[in-house]
């Protein structure tokens, strides 16, 4: 690790309930697609490292699953997840839904955080409200003056990951409150995460895109081969694995179209994540009940 006079460095950790933008919000402060974006909650499943490297600071954002009341052992990792990537942080940002507003799970996350003594062990805490461009403007200060009296933090910050409204203050304000620190990673890295990870979740984002409300909770995407050959194309496999037979017929599709919508959509996606061309296969799988199976869980990389 290197170390230079003055060099910052530190973690960052995004919370909020599911749904709220994280995701989008991480991608905004990294200027490239990192995380995968679906309007369905509990999109993100594991914490993810999205690295920004400059030269006076390395921030190590983690994008964290959204908070909620766990009913299967993957939510339970899910939260497990998110509440330890707190307490680790340097710096803990709340995000709140505009439009939304305040609701209990919001403010059943400032109690734990508040429990935990969050903003007494952190450099810096910060509320951002965000998809402010889907509400009026003049509803904006009445929720940050809300915010404040449920929680004691540093800042309240209205933002928009879409439009990226303020987005360039908050990632300054991060950088001014990081402490002094190493370099933990290599400048050019942008995750923790290996290339088998984000293509699956490359395609697991099709799969959330195309498909009915029934399904995206209860899909998997395992990639059993990445085999580049020199001249010719990335060779990868993976299988989507679902719940039940009814959710397979689903993705599928009609004469095989929606799964063959999948594929060209996530190797479009792929190919521009990985720099190179990719040949894509795509298997279906029915795996009862691999939410509340805890060795199967291990299997796809959700440890306890």
């Amino acid at each position: 690790m290197k170390k230079d006079k003055n060099f910052k460095s530190g973690y960052v950790a995004l919370m909020g309930k599911p749904n709220v933008g994280k995701s989008t919000l991480l991608n905004c402060f990294l200027a490239e697609k990192l995380s995968i974006i679906s309007d369905k909650p509990q999109t993100t499943r594991d914490a993810i490292l999205g690295i920004l490297s400059d030269d006076q600071a390395q921030v190590i954002f983690v994008d964290t699953p959204g908070v909620h009341k766990p009913l299967t052992a993957l939510g339970q990792h899910m939260v497990r997840s998110a509440l330890g990537a707190a307490d680790d942080a340097d710096i803990v940002i709340l995000i709140i839904d505009a439009q939304s507003g305040i609701t209990k799970a919001d403010q059943h996350i400032f109690k734990t955080l508040k429990d935990k003594k969050i903003s007494e062990n952190c450099r810096w805490t910060a509320v951002l409200i965000n998809k402010i461009d889907l509400i009026p403007k003049e509803n904006i200060l009445a929720l940050l003056d809300s915010c404040s009296r449920q929680i004691s933090f540093d800042a309240y910050i209205p933002v928009s990951g879409k439009t990226k409204e303020n987005c360039a203050l908050v990632l300054e304000k991060i950088k001014q409150a990081l402490p002094e620190g190493p370099e933990y990673y290599p400048k050019d890295q942008l995750t923790d995460k290996n290339e088998r990870f984000v293509v699956a979740e490359l395609i697991r984002e099709q799969v959330l895109h195309l498909c009915r409300e029934e399904v995206p909770h209860s899909v998997a995407v395992e990639v059993h081969k990445f085999a580049d050959n020199p001249g010719r194309k990335t060779l990868i496999q993976a299988t989507i694995f679902l719940e039940r037979d009814a959710q397979k017929k689903i993705v599928i599709g009609s004469q095989g179209k929606m799964l063959k919508d999948i594929g060209s959509a996530a190797r479009a996606n792929i190919e521009e994540f990985i720099g190179r061309k990719v040949f894509l296969e795509l298997w279906i799988k029915v795996q009862d009940n691999w939410r509340k199976d805890e060795s199967f869980l291990r299997r796809l990389g959700y440890e306890k």
